[in-house]
């Protein structure tokens, strides 16, 4: 049985993360803070993933992000957001991407996902809908969003 972990920032992690086609920015930072020292073994990371065996076989950088300074929602609400949600192309079709948006959905508030790679299709199998957006704000994202059930705004 499959189980989606917290990811520690590491090391490991962060060679871990070199497999994966969105492999960027964030983890070089990781990268460059772990060398230096600044950055301890045991810090939160926002980072989640499936293990198959002893390799990361699927990822997600899942955060909390406090509806205020440009909000989504009227009135704004807290939501969380999925970002870097990849499945190594060896362990795709094995419901591993699902499982891990299962996870994000059990924190019971609406998702925003950045969908990239052409995974919109994934995302709107999963409930996600398009977000009605400000374009000049989220130009270079492709945002999507989901409600848990019941949700509602006034």
């Amino acid at each position: 049985m499959t189980e989606v972990k917290h990811l520690a920032i590491n090391y490991k992690t962060v060679e871990e993360f070199k497999k994966f086609r969105e492999y960027g920015a964030q983890e070089l930072q990781m990268k460059k803070e772990l060398e230096g020292n600044i950055m301890d073994a045991n810090t939160d990371s926002p980072f989640f993933g499936i293990y198959v065996g002893d390799t990361l076989a699927a990822r997600m950088c899942l955060y909390r992000k406090e509806d205020d300074h440009q909000p989504i929602f009227d009135p704004p609400h807290d939501y969380m957001v999925i970002w870097k949600l990849e499945v190594l192309e060896k362990y795709r079709g094995r419901g591993y991407g699902s499982k891990l948006i299962d996870f994000a959905k059990d924190y019971g508030i609406p998702i925003k996902a950045i969908s990239r790679q052409n995974s919109r299709g994934f995302f709107e199998a999963h409930g996600f809908e398009t977000l009605k957006y400000d374009i000049e704000r989220d130009m270079a994202e492709d945002p999507l969003i989901w409600y848990p059930e019941g949700f509602h705004l006034q």
